[in-house]
């Protein structure tokens, strides 16, 4: 059986009233909601041919049809076009990533916040993650006597600034000479590379300073595990039970659990990263508990470098077009946001 034009305009009627009403969609509604010019018997055969083709299912013998996870799939992979956010939308985002923020995981949590409330999904989102990130330049910065800011500067912008001791000699011109010492034998290392050099072949080198050199490394490691925790920051967890699909008790309740716990999350989050988009579908989750909710992905980037994810759980009556639209306009928003404040280089470029 051939899924010929008229068939496909059906089945886009359908799965266009349902993501609105999520109420099943009956032949006469078709006939009168769309510009078809099809009589109500003839849309029942085509939707006939839809259900026994697997593109529909009847809940109720005496209801109409609602679009099953093939349509939605078939829908996202060949139907759907972009979705224009209203220019009222498109303000809203932009002057949310207007405001000061001055800390990644106060940018992280607003934006959480943010993605729940203009698409009325769970959203979640992972702070970036730093592993890869590598070393750009450090700088040794004298503040009482014994005592100086080390300030790591990444590939993709500012990691953290901490304090550290410094031996009691040691004044201005040698902590720029340590600075170009440790820039030159750590630029273009990981993170955790640079640690295990610091620690291991310059402190052999300088064994006078090893004890100097291994609290630039904690300091580094503090930074390193705090970046790179496996933290995932929810906005609007609740958003769910607005739905009717989660009017059932225990499909709540297990999402809610799997919610609290996080560690999927990352998972899933952490795997995204490596794409720009990602759609999961009911069943394609591995997840059990999911397996009756969606989940749309995108990723973020400092200074062109991909670090993150964040996206939006919800029901596989999802309006999929539209919660791309967002998450594109957010990520470039974010993205932008998140290289001006870690950049410092990039900015000034701009």
């Amino acid at each position: 059986m051939e899924l010929d034009e008229r068939k496909l305009r059906i089945l886009r009627t359908i799965i266009d009233d349902y993501i609105l009403t999520a109420t099943p969609v009956g032949s006469r509604t078709i006939s009168k909601r769309s510009e078809l010019g099809l009589s109500s018997a003839t849309i029942r055969n085509e939707m006939s041919d839809l259900e026994e083709m697997g593109f529909l299912e009847q809940p109720h013998t005496s209801a109409g049809r609602i679009p099953s996870q093939k349509a939605y799939r078939f829908y996202v992979d060949s139907m759907m076009k972009g979705s224009n956010l209203t220019e009222e939308e498109v303000k809203r985002i932009r002057s949310h990533f207007s405001r000061r923020l001055d800390e990644t995981e106060e940018v992280v949590a607003h934006t959480a916040r943010l993605l729940s409330d203009i698409t009325d999904y769970t959203a979640m989102i992972m702070a970036p993650e730093m592993q890869e990130i590598t070393v750009k330049h450090i700088q040794l910065v004298p503040v009482t006597q014994g005592r100086a800011l080390a300030v790591i500067v990444t590939d993709a912008g500012l990691v953290r600034d901490a304090f550290i001791n410094v031996p009691p000699e040691c004044d201005a011109s040698d902590l720029e000479r340590f600075s170009n010492m440790l820039t030159n034998r750590l630029k273009n290392k990981p993170l955790q590379a640079a640690v295990q050099t610091l620690v291991s072949e310059v402190g052999n080198e300088l064994s006078e300073h090893r004890e100097f050199l291994s609290s630039i490394a904690d300091a580094i490691v503090r930074d390193l595990s705090r970046e790179a925790s496996r933290g995932v920051i929810l906005g609007g967890a609740t958003n769910l039970l607005k739905h009717p699909e989660y009017n059932d008790i225990g499909k709540a309740s297990d999402m809610l659990a799997v919610l609290e716990t996080k560690e999927t999350l990352y998972r899933i989050l952490s795997r995204a990263a490596q794409m720009e988009f990602t759609i999961t579908i009911g069943s394609e989750n591995e997840v059990e508990q999911m397996q009756s909710s969606s989940i749309v992905t995108a990723t973020y980037k400092i200074a062109g470098k991909p670090v993150g994810s964040f996206g939006v759980i919800g029901p596989t009556r999802m309006d999929y077009s539209r919660v791309v639209s967002i998450l594109g306009c957010m990520g470039r928003s974010l993205s932008e946001v998140l290289t001006n404040m870690l950049d410092p280089e990039n900015k000034n470029n701009q």
